[in-house]
């Protein structure tokens, strides 16, 4: 218990006896290993899209070179990586700047406290450097490196049609941060990130089941639902088009973007569109008519019943009528049925053609999935580590924790013909990146000695060959 491990320093341990069948001693004094020896995979993911280079390249290092001990991009991977692995603060980082898998990930020897990473106030200082136009221009990178890589792997004369989905999300905030207002809708003090996904469409129509993140906009938390949308359609709509020319493009989108300039601005871009549009008493008496047919149905069969039909509306400030989509539901529960049935009528706009059901149903009702990723990038990865005192500061965390979330679907994309297709993020990190590992250096190579009984080694084998890797 009182030996030296092989940097000198003294082994703790801890005696556990009556538990297994011999007294077991449990000490801290084995050779160099890394915690996150699997995520070699990210480095891989990282390489195949360039997504860390292209952040780094936009932005602005104004530090002496010679004076450098930390370049711009190993820091920058340093969060990206760590972030993805299940260490999204800064104190975190400080843990792993010695852990030789890291130290190797970035680009540094993995031996030697002369050659550790960053520690966090290094990191800090680079999280407050950030100006507006590093921040503009990692956007675009982010953004550009995303559709670059969907058309790479894509046949792009057959992709028929990409779904756009934009949708604001909360992010409380805890503290004196710059641009945090009480938001009434979420009843919290809070900023109110604009976060946009792309979704594609198979050869026979159907929306594949996943949808990649392209944008994460912070906005102050009393922010209109509109703002930063127009920069980020613009945009959008156009390198899609440019990746993949035939294909046609669709807008959906929650409640609060139906104003009349903003459909306006929808309509110059030449997509179709499917907006939620809240209720007020013009669209109610347009919807009684279904909701009359729809009680008796219900009282017959005891449980919730729905029609769907439309109408031609026009709001004060819009600059002509537009087809509304009306669904007229009467909801019923099952559990309890003394309870009164309520209705639940709901509204779209759109300028799709095809009928109210399939317009409401097979269209709008898809953007439940762009929940579950929205779920994923706030929980899973922890976008809300928004706790600078700066906004851009937590505009540059919001975006790594996007480069490390589009980086997670870069590898799930890869697992597609393995168990863990369709796997939650942070289930993902689990069995492909906190792994225990022995890293070995020779004169000629590094060998990274993960556990032969690893549970999802074929998984992870499967993904290294699809990001690269070749047969060892």
């Amino acid at each position: 218990m009182g030996q030296s491990t092989a940097q000198g320093a003294k082994s703790e341990g801890v005696l556990i006896e009556g538990v297994f069948d011999k007294p077991t001693v449990a000490v801290f004094d084995g050779e160099r290993q890394s915690d996150v020896g699997g995520a070699l995979i990210l480095g891989l993911a990282d390489r195949r899209v360039g997504l860390t280079q292209s952040l780094c390249d936009a932005m602005l290092d104004p530090r002496q070179r010679g004076k450098v001990e930390h370049p711009a991009i190993e820091m920058i991977r340093q969060r990206v990586y760590g972030i993805a692995c299940g260490f999204p603060d800064l104190n975190d980082a400080t843990r792993l700047r010695d852990d030789p898998g890291m130290r190797m990930l970035c680009g540094r020897p993995i031996d030697g406290e002369e050659h550790a990473l960053a520690s966090a106030p290094g990191l800090c200082r680079l999280e407050n450097r950030a100006t507006r136009r590093d921040l503009v221009g990692m956007a675009h990178a982010l953004l550009d490196r995303v559709i670059e890589q969907q058309a790479k792997g894509r046949r792009r004369k057959q992709v028929k049609r990409i779904t756009i989905d934009l949708d604001p999300t909360d992010d409380p905030t805890h503290g004196q941060q710059q641009l945090s207002f009480f938001n009434g809708h979420y009843d919290t003090w809070c900023y109110l990130p604009l976060v946009g996904y792309v979704t594609f469409h198979d050869r026979e129509g159907r929306e594949e089941p996943e949808q990649y993140l392209v944008a994460a906009i912070l906005r102050p938390g009393n922010a209109p639902a509109t703002e930063g949308a127009k920069g980020l359609l613009r945009r959008l709509v156009a390198r899609l088009r440019g990746a993949f020319p035939k294909a046609a493009i669709r807008v959906r989108l929650d409640g609060g973007f139906g104003s009349g300039p903003f459909l306006d601005f929808l309509e110059s871009l030449g997509v179709t569109y499917a907006v939620n549009l809240p209720s007020n008493e013009r669209l109610r008496e347009a919807a009684e008519e279904g909701l009359e047919k729809v009680r008796p149905l219900g009282e017959a069969t005891g449980v919730s019943e729905r029609i769907y039909g439309e109408c031609r509306y026009a709001a004060k400030a819009w600059s002509r009528e537009r087809r509304v989509v009306i669904k007229a539901e009467v909801v019923r529960c099952e559990r309890t049925p003394q309870k009164e049935p309520k209705d639940n009528a709901r509204f779209l706009v759109t300028n799709e053609t095809t009928s109210p059901q399939h317009t409401y149903e097979n269209v709008y009702c898809r953007r439940g999935d762009v929940e579950n990723r929205i779920r994923e990038l706030n929980h899973g990865m922890d976008s809300d580590r928004t706790s600078c005192t700066s906004f851009k500061a937590n505009q540059f965390r919001l975006l790594l924790t996007a480069a490390a979330y589009v980086l997670m679907q870069e590898i799930r994309r890869r697992a597609s013909r393995t168990a863990l297709a369709r796997t939650q993020v942070w289930k993902m990190r689990e069995h492909l990146l906190l792994l225990g590992a022995r890293i070995v250096r020779s004169t000629r190579r590094l060998v990274v000695r993960l556990s032969g009984t690893s549970p999802y080694r074929d998984a992870w084998l499967s993904i290294a060959r699809a990001l690269g890797a070749a047969p060892a």
